[in-house]
């Protein structure tokens, strides 16, 4: 599944095709978002945030459209008017003059007002997202040592979209080996200085896995620019001790980590 690097790059891709131009066609595959196809012609997005792994569509008129691509949606740039040959099921149609955006095979997808977006579940459960550059250190410590958050181990924590947004089993895996820590550690257990080094990594990783990776293919969510330390490195050696990359099963997911110096 991307994580929020790829889903940001995803919407700086969107942004790029369709911000600001008024929109002359309009489609959604769900009934209850029917009558909001005739409304929206006219009216223009005027940003499209993300939220950890959501999509907000912000139009001109008020409304924002929520969309989660959980396991198998997908966005895609055309021109205006072209229909792609895919298997792939077309749930929203956005299009421009020159432009469309398509979202296939989502299945959460809701045309909200804003009172509406803050009483969203995902949205009140969901913590501040790691690619919002107003997040600092001390606030990502802050949130470490919380009543909520201080006694768990990072082997789950880092997968909790409650914690922070965006986090995801690649970004947990390259975090904890910047951090030289285990994932069975928890910020309860940690010297300040662990602790500072760790709140760096969260906030650190994910920003420079957004700013220095290639393009994204669907079927292949990791570019080639960003370089995984330990990320499906298995078997070879870790570049900060000599020791050797090893693999397990965490939280149901694929754990990498040099045990020599994660301990």
């Amino acid at each position: 599944m991307p994580e929020g690097p790829e889903i940001r790059r995803a919407a700086d891709k969107l942004e790029a095709a369709v911000l600001n131009k008024p929109l002359t066609d309009v489609w959604f595959a769900f009934p209850a978002l029917k009558t909001f196809e005739q409304r929206l012609i006219g009216e223009t997005i005027e940003r499209i945030e993300t939220r950890g792994k959501a999509l907000l569509t912000r139009f001109s008129n008020g409304k924002t459209l929520y969309s989660h691509n959980q396991l198998y949606g997908v966005w895609r740039v055309v021109e205006a008017g072209e229909v792609p040959q895919t298997k792939r099921v077309l749930r929203v149609k956005l299009q421009t003059a020159d432009k469309a955006i398509l979202l296939y095979s989502a299945s959460e997808i809701l045309l909200l007002d804003d009172d509406e977006l803050a009483k969203h579940p995902f949205l009140l459960r969901v913590g501040p997202d790691v690619l919002d550059l107003t997040l600092t250190v001390d606030e990502v410590k802050e949130r470490l040592l919380s009543t909520r958050f201080r006694r768990r181990q990072f082997s789950g924590l880092l997968l909790d979209q409650a914690f922070l947004a965006g986090l995801g089993n690649y970004l947990r895996v390259e975090i904890l080996w910047h951090a030289g820590l285990s994932a069975n550690h928890r910020a309860h257990d940690l010297t300040p200085e662990e602790l500072e080094r760790l709140a760096k990594a969260l906030l650190d990783i994910p920003r420079l896995s957004y700013n220095t990776r290639g393009s994204v293919d669907e079927n292949k969510h990791h570019g080639s620019i960003f370089s995984f330390k330990v990320f499906h490195r298995a078997g070879e050696l870790c570049e900060r001790c000599g020791g050797v990359i090893d693999r397990t099963m965490l939280s149901s997911r694929p754990f990498y980590w040099c045990p020599h110096c994660q301990k």
